[in-house]
């Protein structure tokens, strides 16, 4: 990972929303090494900030948002172990998104592709531009999208991820929207206002409640029927008694605005 670390990812806070920007638009904002670990060391570093309660993921330069990982990396000379190794980390990267306690957003502008999609369906939000395109292409190279497909899948329906990987097509904003890849579909010269939009709306709500909820959200998922409301019955104790919910009900009924403690109120 020879690649130079400094401005790889674009960094900016506004208010209670952290935009993470990937910064390399002269080689698609691929996935490499350096990025990948950029991109997970940033991720781990905002776990611990209380005051941050959304994450937001974008791409310079407009054209594309992720082309995936970076093919210049993968010459004929590299064994197993390093693919193995490439693949482990970009996995790790991916599975911190989902733990991650703040709520993380893809801001789609131009092309997502393969991991750089694997990147917008592992997101807990998405938000596209009306120019934005998708698709796991590996297949036209010889090379099934495989680790793509693991967090593909888990968004979107079996005959859709099915298409989308067997077929390698670039795919519209549209097809992503009605398949449940995206959220929302934005104008074109829109895209940042509703990101930030629907960022701000979230981060106003108590951090607490958010990363409680987004945990239990992903862990009930994995769980029978029966294990989850089990599960989710024994958080709602939990939840009733923090001071954030009791501050919500409170401020409901006295009609006024909550002033939340959030996270802090753990540290």
């Amino acid at each position: 990972m020879n690649e130079d670390k400094e401005d790889l990812i674009k960094k900016r806070q506004d208010g209670a929303v952290f935009y993470l920007t990937l910064n390399r638009p002269e080689s698609g904002n691929s996935l490499s090494r350096a990025m990948i670990s950029e991109l997970h060391n940033s991720l781990n570093e905002l776990a611990d900030n209380s005051d941050i309660n959304v994450i937001v993921i974008g791409g310079a330069g407009g054209r594309i948002f992720c082309a995936g990982h970076n093919l210049k990396e993968f010459d004929s000379n590299k064994d197993a172990e390093f693919y193995s190794n490439v693949s482990s980390e970009c996995s790790a990267m991916m599975q911190a998104i989902s733990r991650q306690p703040q709520i993380v957003i893809a801001s789609v502008e131009g092309i997502a592709t393969a991991a750089g999609c694997q990147l917008v369906a592992t997101c807990d939000l998405a938000v596209a531009s009306e120019q934005a395109r998708f698709a796991t292409p590996g297949v036209n190279i010889g090379l099934w999208c495989l680790t793509p497909m693991v967090g593909i899948s888990r968004a979107v329906g079996k005959k859709h991820v099915m298409q989308m990987l067997a077929g390698g097509e670039l795919h519209d904003a549209d097809f992503a929207f009605r398949i449940g890849l995206i959220n929302q579909v934005a104008r074109a010269d829109s895209l940042e206002s509703e990101v930030k939009q629907l960022a701000d709306g979230i981060a106003s709500k108590s951090g607490y409640t958010l990363a409680l909820g987004k945990n239990a959200l992903y862990r009930q998922m994995e769980m029978n029927t029966a294990n989850a409301y089990e599960y989710t019955g024994e958080l709602v104790a939990r939840n009733m008694l923090h001071n954030d919910a009791k501050e919500g009900i409170k401020a409901f009924l006295e009609k006024r605005d909550p002033v939340w403690q959030g996270r802090k109120s753990e540290d």
